[in-house]
């Protein structure tokens, strides 16, 4: 696993009604070099807002650099990748698929392997990550069928250093270039008391640091484990640590959404539900909207924000990234928060799951095969 330094910086959280505005603002400012890595992008009027203000960047002079998942990005209007064309963005895919591939068919192989990240970095010292994708539906603020529900975090100081590298590892995937000046990695001060770092995971790399970040901490837990992801469906070792973590005393509470935008993976999701129910984890369902956030606090004093969902996929097979905090008052923004949640949330009981209707153990019987791709 390679490892990210602890380093002193200033972070903040802010929803999807936030998020977006502070963007807008900072990709207007005049910026030197702005990377930015995503995996979705729909139709909308925030899609086009975005664009657009990258756009008016590259047209001032701004070498701005954009990478997406082929994946996640296919369904971005077609109008956005010629507007940045035309006014000099580089855009980037992720894992596109190419001709030369099927005379080489292992290498497809790797499109399985999906870029999960989300990373805007603006001059190498302004640094956003959370699960934001770019779309309409994280334009509001979560309480609302429409709009999801979603945390993000915005970073300053020297911890924008590893956003910015793990923004690199991807581009040199995709391109093959490295990008190394002084316009991608200034020289930071110190902009806070927070100690933070960035946890990422690359399995094509062998690197699975999103995964031993969860492991490592749920059993490091003392008091509380509070835990908002919107896919919950971890492996066996996670699912043991969990409830290892409820025998000694530790409070565990698990916020997910009680509809979700995959229902495939809500099938796999909600089968495993039982065993944690009979363990004692605490599940709330978040019911005015998707809950989108993926987010963890260890006993108040540790959090975790990022791209990394609880599942398969994110935990083996994606490229993920999380920032992790140590700063009680950072938690403690992000306790708040999710107490807040649980009370538009309803609690799951065992009676209340084991009661689900025959159609849906059938169709969560169809996901056992795949769970492991999920």
């Amino acid at each position: 696993m390679r490892r990210s330094l602890l380093v002193v910086g200033s972070s903040s959280c802010s929803t999807a009604i936030r998020y977006f505005p502070r963007c807008f603002k900072r990709s207007a400012a005049r910026v030197k070099a702005s990377p930015t890595s995503n995996t979705l992008s729909k139709n909308g009027a925030i899609a086009h807002e975005i664009a657009e203000a990258f756009a008016e960047r590259c047209r001032a002079g701004v070498k701005v650099k954009i990478l997406i998942d082929s994946l996640g990005g296919g369904s971005m209007p077609q109008d956005i990748p010629a507007l940045w064309k035309k006014s000099g963005c580089q855009l980037e895919w992720f894992e596109r698929i190419k001709v030369f591939q099927f005379v080489t068919p292992w290498e497809l192989l790797n499109y399985n392997h999906r870029s999960h990240r989300r990373i805007l970095v603006i001059d190498g010292k302004i640094g956003f990550t959370g699960g934001h994708g770019v779309s309409d539906a994280w334009s509001g603020n979560g309480r609302t069928a429409e709009h999801w529900r979603q945390t993000d975090v915005r970073v300053e100081g020297p911890i924008v250093q590893q956003l910015q590298a793990a923004f690199v590892e991807s581009w040199r995937r995709a391109t093959g270039d490295v990008l190394g000046d002084d316009a991608y990695f200034p020289a930071l001060d110190v902009q806070g008391k927070v100690y933070a770092q960035i946890v990422k995971s690359s399995p094509l790399s062998s690197s699975f640091g999103t995964y031993l970040l969860f492991l490592l901490s749920i059993t490091s837990a003392q008091k509380s484990i509070h835990i908002a992801n919107p896919y919950f469906f971890p492996d066996n070792r996670i699912e043991e640590a969990l409830i290892n973590a409820v025998k000694r005393g530790v409070k565990v509470v698990v916020l997910t959404p009680a509809k979700s935008d995959h229902a495939t993976t809500s099938s796999a999701s909600h089968s495993g539900f039982g065993v944690f129910l009979l363990g004692g984890v605490e599940i709330y369902e978040y019911q005015p909207a998707l809950m989108h956030t993926k987010a963890m606090v260890v006993d108040g004093i540790w959090a975790t924000v990022g791209s990394a969902n609880l599942d398969y996929r994110s935990l083996a097979i994606n490229e993920e990234l999380n920032l992790v905090v140590y700063d009680a008052a950072f938690a403690t923004a992000l306790e708040k928060s999710f107490q807040e949640d649980l009370k538009y949330s309803k609690k799951l009981t065992y009676e209340a799951w084991n009661s689900r209707s025959f159609t849906e153990k059938i169709l969560e019987l169809f996901t056992i095969p795949i769970k492991e791709q999920l």
